[in-house]
């Protein structure tokens, strides 16, 4: 942006009303995609705005007339001109993101929380889980993102987050600690299953990547600034995902529950497993893909498949 057109905007922007205004129409004139938190415009820009002015979200509507200082002005018009010209997720450029009401610390070791498995959480899994879960494992967690909100509606239970990427771990126990949750969620650093020493779980959530190798190729460009480790699900976008079916049921208890996330490669999975039982969950606040199997219904596949 031209150094004459930032002195302008810092000139003549003078209220958060001012900014928030400018940024929607800059927004609304520059073909971004909204994927990661947001799906309009004027959501994008309140979420850029409040978190570079270290405000919540939750700020009254009469704070939006408060004038803004010099520097505050140059901070949110830098950020707004990155989101548009290099299309990084808003999240990476204030480091903050959401998830069932948690606010999460985020950077680009992680992918930006926006799994639909939230809904569930906020409503304890009702209707899927016979009692409150006394061990819990969150499968590829990334930011922390699913175990800390299952930590806090189930505050009896442990739970351990499994991650392959000792980078994300990084993040997400920074969010545990956050939340001092240091005594009841830890994270592992493991390649799916390996490194858990056979423990028996009530509930495994598992959110793993399930893009296929053709549609990574043409995610839009926001999503490239993720880390693929936390996208690519291979050729089918299933590769993850078969081994979490298929390793699970050593991890249940006995009236365990696995859930799981495969996104739009759920068109695959039933294609090409029409014998495998997977219940899949409708959602209020929208998404699909997320499955749910029981320890039993497992049992009963792996008696199948071993007999034929």
């Amino acid at each position: 942006m031209d150094k004459s057109i930032i002195n302008e905007l810092v000139n003549e922007l003078k209220t958060i009303n001012d900014v928030l205004r400018w940024s929607v129409s800059f927004f609304a004139s520059s073909n971004l995609y909204y994927g990661h938190g947001s799906n309009n415009h004027w959501d994008e820009a309140i979420q850029l705005i409040l978190p570079t002015l270290y405000l919540p979200m939750e700020s009254p509507e009469s704070i939006l007339a408060s004038r803004l200082t010099p520097s505050e002005r140059h901070r949110i018009i830098a950020r707004v001109h990155r989101r548009v010209r290099e299309r990084i997720p808003v999240a990476y450029l204030t480091n903050v993101s959401w998830f069932c009401g948690c606010e999460l610390y985020v950077d680009e070791r992680v992918l930006v929380p926006r799994s639909p498995i939230g809904e569930l959480i906020s409503h304890k899994f009702s209707g899927i889980l016979q009692s409150e879960p006394r061990y819990i494992l969150d499968m590829c967690t990334g930011s922390g993102c699913i175990a800390i909100a299952c930590a806090l509606v189930f505050p009896n239970a442990a739970v351990d987050a499994v991650d392959i990427s000792s980078a994300a771990l990084e993040v997400s126990n920074k969010n545990i600690c956050t939340y001092g949750l240091e005594k009841r969620v830890h994270s592992v650093c493991s390649d799916l299953f390996s490194a858990l020493l056979h423990k028996k779980y009530d509930l495994i959530v598992a959110n793993p990547p399930y893009v296929s190798d053709d549609d990574i190729n043409n995610l839009p460009h926001e999503y490239h600034h993720e880390p693929r480790l936390g996208l690519a699900g291979g050729k089918d976008g299933l590769a993850i995902s078969l081994l979490i079916i298929n390793q699970a049921v050593n991890y249940l208890s006995e009236h365990g529950v696995l859930i799981c996330e495969v996104g739009d490669s759920m068109v695959n999975l039933i294609k090409n497993h029409p014998t495998i039982p997977f219940t899949w969950l409708q959602l209020d606040q929208g998404g699909e893909g997320v499955f749910m199997m029981t320890k039993k219904q497992m049992m009963e596949v792996y008696l199948l498949k071993n007999s034929q």
